[in-house]
């Protein structure tokens, strides 16, 4: 016969689902540890990453806010030390080899021999894009983004959505100038309705709060 413990007045409890309740508020009450250190940390980073005009054009970009406006202005330097946006995109690794033979092209891997942590920052925005898509269906890089998803699944999307805020990156950079999006043009009526769609928390529209950041794997250049 199993043995029933009382729990409260209104239901008897199993030992084993008591243990239960008991794991479970321990991993809630070390979920709450981990939360805080991380809240602590991102204000430290904050304090230490000083914010520069660079750095307010970058968090233009879809999916980008302090933590990776931070990551790709240190990480990209002098943007006079890329010749055009499709140099930037390579370093950062958001390019697929070609392979040509004959008549025939095909596109492989991104290349390895790649800045790591940059290719980590434009990939979590594009994830940041990929998993907001629904709620700013009228972004560029949501319909690019939802069109390669139909065809070619959803990692090939985030790869090209990555290439795509990698070279915006460039001109964001070399034009000091904030990210136009190119589905809505570049009036002010668009870009009105643009900032007025709903947010999430970020200090981007439409982006991903801090929370859905993840640590870059492999953090080796």
């Amino acid at each position: 016969m199993e043995e029933y413990i009382a729990f409260d007045s209104r239901k008897r409890y199993t030992l084993a689902e008591r243990e239960d309740v008991r794991t479970s508020r321990s991993l809630l009450r070390l979920l709450d540890f981990v939360e805080a250190e991380i809240a602590a940390h991102k204000k430290r980073l904050m304090a230490l990453a000083r914010r520069t005009p660079d750095r307010e054009r970058l968090m233009s970009l879809p999916g980008v806010a302090e933590i990776l406006s931070a990551v790709i202005a240190l990480e990209v330097g002098d943007i006079a030390r890329f010749a055009d946006a499709e140099r930037l995109a390579s370093y950062a690794g958001t390019t697929p080899r070609v392979h040509a033979s004959g008549d025939k092209t095909r596109y492989g891997r991104t290349r390895p021999d790649a800045n790591r942590y940059l290719k980590w920052a434009f990939v979590e925005a594009a994830n940041s894009v990929a998993l907001n898509h629904r709620r700013c269906p009228n972004r560029h890089v949501s319909a690019l983004y939802m069109r390669l998803r139909q065809r070619k699944g959803h990692a090939k999307a985030v790869g090209a959505v990555a290439r795509h805020l990698a070279g915006a990156t460039y001109y964001v950079l070399s034009q000091q100038e904030p990210y136009r999006d190119p589905a809505l043009g570049r009036t002010r009526k668009a870009q009105a309705r643009l900032r007025h769609e709903p947010t999430s928390g970020s200090a981007t529209e439409c982006g991903a709060p801090s929370g859905q950041i993840h640590a870059p794997s492999r953090a080796k250049r």
